[in-house]
């Protein structure tokens, strides 16, 4: 089970941006980086092109870069503070089964995420 997952709410806690909070993008299994919203944005030049309808397209855009994961922390939902993440088992009864589920906690309040 992954600690940060895609909609998470995180804070960047080292690099240019730091103090920033935003939403998960996309997470990066492979090599351990995020994107964040409106964090790590970088201008990117495209080359100039047309579209089907005859419009340019092209230049310059500014899009968010990815950071690597160890940069940012889950936001705790209650303190609205950085908080590491923890996990919790219990046992649910699902289809008239019990099951064993792994759920994620935050360490600073100890409230599900």
């Amino acid at each position: 089970m992954a600690k940060i997952k895609k909609g998470d709410q995180v804070i960047v806690i080292a690099g240019r941006d730091k103090g920033r909070t935003g939403r998960v993008l996309e997470v990066m299994k492979d090599s351990d980086r995020v994107v964040v919203e409106g964090v790590q944005r970088v201008k990117k030049h495209t080359k100039v092109g047309q579209s089907q309808r005859g419009a340019r397209t092209g230049g310059i855009e500014t899009i968010e870069a990815p950071i690597h994961v160890s940069n940012v922390m889950l936001v705790d939902p209650e303190t609205k503070k950085g908080t590491r993440v923890g996990y919790r088992t219990e046992t649910v009864e699902r289809d008239g089964r019990q099951r064993t589920v792994r759920v994620r906690i935050a360490k600073r309040s100890g409230k599900d995420i």
